[in-house]
């Protein structure tokens, strides 16, 4: 398609990534992206790239393919035959059919998710979805897989893991980035195993599930005083509420097996937002997106979205910006020690924002 076509051509200096394409926020008032020079935006009505559904899912597939390789989920990609050498990510999609038993002729029901737990019968990969909010669920074309692909674009920007997508850093700052990003596919990168409880790690829990979660004083006894069985005796670690031993739950290795999460609770601790595919990055006790683990170390710039890593930068009012990129939102103009309003995270200059009233 004409959209694919023009995300495989995207190159880091000329972002003419899909002309054109309508604004899926502004419904028609947008006569088309028109691609910003170094923001991450569209010229013609400011909504982001995202916004734009700009992407292919090949697209989506190479991004996390980067991201997982080298990384101690390399298993999750492979390597395309004849391709540059990069890796796809091997993601996982489920298909159900289910008979339509209710006229005549019986036929069937095929549904697509776009992804699933991988390593799992149908069965259990189902008892997942079904613990997933329905808006959420991935399935081919619904808004849950529209969510999905956003979600991948806002928390796994490419732009946090390749810079030559980049056009905020300065001379000699590419090797520093470099090694942010192998700094963090070593200690922080995670993808959540969905096991049932006990089962985590083929079942490798650090605790016994009685030692971390049951209270000594209510502990049930059979009448020989051993124990009864532990189902029932797990609890989320988001929630805290119990969960039934027949109850997929997610792990996360970096978090050690004695810990679980319900499918809808496993969230990063920043924004709350579900976790894209279970990619996390764990850091300070708990799970964080892409995106914000990433802010957790270094600022990031409100101009261009990028990671900035000098340590000259401009700041107000907890945001922060390359100096090239204190710019006024409309007119460009550059705003170091002249007059502006900061609306939402968009600078505008005097000018601009007397005719905005």
């Amino acid at each position: 398609c004409q959209l694919c076509a023009a995300v495989l051509q995207m190159s880091g200096s000329q972002p003419q990534v899909g002309r054109g394409v309508p604004c899926l926020r502004c419904r028609g008032l947008c006569a088309g992206f028109e691609p910003h020079s170094w923001r991450k935006i569209c010229k013609s009505c400011k909504c982001s790239q995202e916004e734009h559904g700009l992407s292919s899912e090949l697209d989506d597939d190479r991004k996390i393919g980067r991201l997982l390789s080298g990384s101690r989920h390399a298993s999750l990609t492979a390597r395309l035959k004849g391709g540059d050498g990069a890796r796809l990510y091997k993601r996982n999609r489920m298909i159900v059919t289910n008979p339509n038993i209710s006229g005549k002729d019986p036929t069937f029901d095929t549904i697509t998710y776009e992804w699933a737990p991988p390593g799992l019968t149908q069965k259990l990969a189902m008892q997942y979805m079904e613990l997933v909010p329905k808006e959420l669920q991935p399935v081919a074309g619904t808004e849950g897989a529209w969510q999905r692909r956003r979600r991948l674009a806002r928390q796994l920007p490419l732009h946090d893991q390749d810079p030559a997508q980049c056009r905020g850093l300065a001379e000699g700052e590419q090797q520093l980035m470099h090694d942010f990003v192998t700094r963090y596919k070593a200690e922080a990168l995670g993808v959540g195993e969905v096991a049932l409880p006990g089962q985590g790690g083929g079942g490798k829990e650090e605790e016994k599930p009685q030692e971390k979660s049951m209270e000594p004083s209510t502990a049930p006894e059979s009448p020989n005083g051993a124990l009864e069985s532990t189902a029932g005796h797990y609890r989320c670690e988001a929630c805290q509420q119990p969960v039934p031993g027949d109850c997929p739950v997610v792990y996360a290795e970096r978090a050690g097996y004695s810990r679980l999460w319900h499918p809808a609770c496993f969230v990063c601790c920043r924004c709350t937002e579900p976790l894209v595919d279970l990619i996390y990055f764990w850091r300070s006790g708990a799970a964080w997106c892409g995106r914000h683990y990433c802010e957790s170390l270094r600022p990031r710039c409100a101009g261009c979205d990028e990671i900035i890593f000098s340590e000259d930068y401009q700041q107000v009012e907890g945001l922060a910006w390359h100096h090239k990129h204190f710019a006024c939102l409309e007119c460009e103009t550059l705003l170091t020690g002249k007059p502006f309003t900061l609306a939402n995270t968009s600078l505008l200059c005097s000018t601009c924002s007397q005719s905005r009233v």
